[in-house]
């Protein structure tokens, strides 16, 4: 019997629930940790960036409105989904970041954790982050927090799953659509996460994730006006993407902070707005 050939799989864009190729036809190699052949991934366009955030503006209100138990629950199930497809993910973590496969499926399940527990703080942020104030006179008033809208995510290269999660999923928590740059050279488990929310009752284009060259696509989504959030984590030059993002007072999360409880609330911070409610006080 003749030995099989592997099937070489293109990773395609995920733009408006869609998984689709460049709109410039390009593609680049995947390679791992030990320079050996992974994938084909496509190589996303300026045009690619900004049919993303069009897909996350149009996305982000019915998000936003669904009750915040509603939105745990959904993120719920990616995780399941992840649970599901862990021995998946923890293959391609230890190929693109040439660690042993033990210390792989710890940085999944760590990763799928930190799913859970942010899901669980969807219907709990808006306690902390809100609150009911004290005022002068015969009137309710209340701080609430809501979302900025979209949020792009530079995403990490030395941490392609357990690290993405974090940059990805808190700004869902609080309402908000994502646009993802994958890594450039480790962005198989970024299009494998992108891959599942298509599918875990997410509304369409609320997470995007596009694979490619971040000098070409992230002044790009830095730049959007449409932008409304930036979550710098995985940049290489931060501060030039920053400048970038001031033109359109985008909010910017320079480096993201540590994976714990208190590194966690941060981010969850990071792209709220708070809106202040009065009523006044019935007889």
């Amino acid at each position: 019997m003749s030995e099989r050939l592997d099937v070489r799989k293109t990773y395609k864009l995920v733009i408006g629930g869609a998984f689709v190729r460049s709109e410039s036809g390009r593609a680049y190699a995947v390679a791992g940790a030990d320079g050996a052949f992974l994938a084909n991934a496509a190589r996303a366009s300026r045009k690619d960036v900004r049919d993303a955030v069009r897909a996350a503006q149009a996305a982000q209100p019915a998000w936003a409105a669904h009750s915040a138990l509603l939105r745990g629950q959904v993120l719920y199930r990616l995780a399941e989904m992840a649970e599901a497809r862990a021995v998946e993910l923890g293959d391609q973590v230890a190929r693109a970041e040439g660690v042993d496969a033990g210390a792989a499926r710890a940085s999944v399940a760590r990763g799928i954790d930190r799913l859970v527990w942010y899901a669980g703080w969807a219907d709990k942020v808006g306690q902390v982050l809100g609150g009911a104030n004290d005022v002068a006179g015969p009137f309710f008033n209340f701080s609430i927090p809501v979302p900025v809208g979209v949020v792009g995510v530079v995403a990490p290269a030395d941490s392609s799953f357990e690290g993405l999660v974090d940059a990805l999923v808190a700004p869902l928590v609080t309402g908000n659509a994502v646009v993802v740059l994958a890594s450039e050279h480790r962005p198989v488990p970024a299009v494998l996460l992108g891959e599942m929310s298509a599918t875990a009752d997410l509304e369409a284009g609320l997470v995007n994730v596009l694979t490619g060259r971040l000098d070409e696509l992230g002044p790009v989504l830095a730049a959007h006006e449409a932008v409304d959030g930036l979550d710098l984590t995985g940049a290489t030059d931060p501060a030039a993407l920053a400048a970038l993002a001031a033109h359109s007072l985008t909010r910017v999360l320079h480096a993201g902070p540590p994976a714990t409880p208190e590194g966690g609330l941060r981010r969850l911070r990071a792209f709220v707005d708070t809106t202040t409610v009065w009523h006044t006080v019935g007889a």
